[in-house]
């Protein structure tokens, strides 16, 4: 049997990267919903959708956006201080301690996994144009040696595999609210079914995000969900708790 390779080399790995199935412990935060289902401001399928909306429209996902665009941007050129500056910024906009270990955390393994898993180069289509020679190589980010923010390795990473940042983006948004609609099922909040009714109805909104990103100026860079944040706050004395955020 003859093996060829995709014509959208980068559309396997951005699949991968992005399942449940890949090593970040992302299963292990829940960014301050935990504590609002406890305190009941997060309670069923309408509150939650509202929440995941707005921490992807305004909060923690807007960020990330422009991260990894700023990230894969410098990757795709070569510009490593451009990378760096990106990693920094995304560590740097944190709300809470524990927002910030689980973007720090979740960057580590994630860059851990690929160096281990997907050292080389994606493999070019037949009549595919070669990558940058300016380009990272997989697994030779141009982070320091205590890691990257998540988005911005994963926006590195991206570049070197030759997977569209359009692409790259709005997969990123999308896992970043389906691991959010997990948590809201194991906190009871939802069902399987309204967690998918909560991702279909989604749809729209983080399109928005990743478009708005695209073209979003540095300027516009932050965000303003305090209710999250301040959930995030309370959720480091919280007596019990599920998550590590």
């Amino acid at each position: 049997m003859t093996v060829t390779a995709p014509d959208r080399p980068g559309l396997y790995r951005l699949l991968a990267w992005l399942s449940p199935a890949f090593p970040t412990g992302a299963f292990s935060y829940s960014h301050g919903l935990e504590t609002a289902a406890a305190d009941g401001s997060v309670r069923d399928r309408a509150t939650l959708e509202g929440w995941i909306a707005a921490i992807v429209l305004r909060g923690s996902g807007r960020i990330d956006a422009a991260i990894l665009c700023d990230a894969y941007r410098g990757a795709a050129t070569g510009d490593r201080a451009a990378c760096d500056a990106a990693h920094r910024r995304g560590r740097a906009y944190r709300g809470t301690a524990e927002l910030a270990l689980e973007s720090l955390q979740q960057g580590i393994a994630f860059e851990a996994s690929i160096r281990a898993a997907w050292p080389a180069p994606a493999p070019r289509p037949a009549g595919g144009k070669r990558m940058s020679e300016a380009q990272p190589r997989m697994g030779e980010g141009p982070f320091p040696n205590d890691g990257a923010c998540l988005a911005a390795a994963f926006g590195a990473a991206a570049a070197a595999a030759g997977i569209v940042l359009d692409d790259a983006l709005l997969g990123y948004l999308q896992a970043f609210a389906a691991n959010l609609v997990s948590a809201g099922l194991r906190l009871g909040l939802i069902g399987q079914t309204d967690g998918q009714r909560i991702l279909a109805a989604l749809e729209p909104a983080i399109a928005a995000a990743a478009a708005a990103a695209l073209v979003r100026g540095p300027g516009e860079f932050g965000s303003a969900t305090f209710a999250a944040e301040l959930a995030s706050i309370a959720h480091e004395t919280q007596y019990t708790r599920l998550f590590r955020s």
